[in-house]
């Protein structure tokens, strides 16, 4: 559970909005979507290191969001569901990435970066890390996304994956270290 005494500014009023868009206010929804595309989008990106892939898995999340924002009891609870529908549709999209590969047999890689000029900022900076992130299998990749760029807190992370609070603890640690060996690799 969320601690209620915990919340920053910026939660409160995104429980606000959420709770003004499930009373049916288009205005908040706009509100709510102008608050959290860029950071769907960034987190999509982090997990698939494509950034047009990303604009279409963040433009599918709202879809999905939209669809079932009536269902969300907890409006504290936002955050970590949003992510995880994130996270959901980035697993659908690398599925239907490699159905389509095998499929057409193209060499060609439709999730590499550089294939796109939009954010060619963000693509830059974090291209060291992504490129080591990649070589992580899913899970071990989204408990570093979650705890580091997006800075959920363990009891949001277990939320979000819908796993124990223990089980974020033992993946963060092993993603950690293979990490951490991967960087060791990648500077010698």
């Amino acid at each position: 559970m969320i601690n209620r005494m915990d919340r920053s500014v910026e939660q409160i009023v995104d429980e606000i909005l959420l709770m003004d868009c499930q009373s049916g206010s288009v205005k908040a929804l706009e509100m709510l979507v102008s608050r959290w595309q860029k950071r769907l989008w960034r987190y999509a990106f982090r997990l698939i290191g494509d950034s047009e892939a990303a604009w279409d898995i963040k433009q599918e999340s709202w879809l999905g969001i939209i669809r079932v924002i009536s269902r969300l009891n907890d409006p504290a609870r936002f955050r970590p569901w949003a992510y995880k529908i994130v996270t959901n549709k980035t697993h659908d999209c690398i599925r239907k990435s490699r159905t389509m590969k095998q499929a057409d047999a193209d060499p060609s890689d439709r999730f590499r970066a550089g294939e796109v000029q939009d954010d060619r900022q963000t693509e830059n900076k974090d291209t060291g890390v992504r490129e080591l992130l990649e070589k992580l299998d899913m899970r071990k990749r989204v408990v570093l996304t979650f705890c580091y760029f997006e800075q959920l807190s363990l009891p949001e992370i277990s939320a979000a994956l819908k796993i124990p609070t223990g089980t974020v603890k033992s993946r963060l640690h092993n993603a950690r270290k293979e990490l951490k060996e991967l960087w060791q690799k990648h500077c010698e």
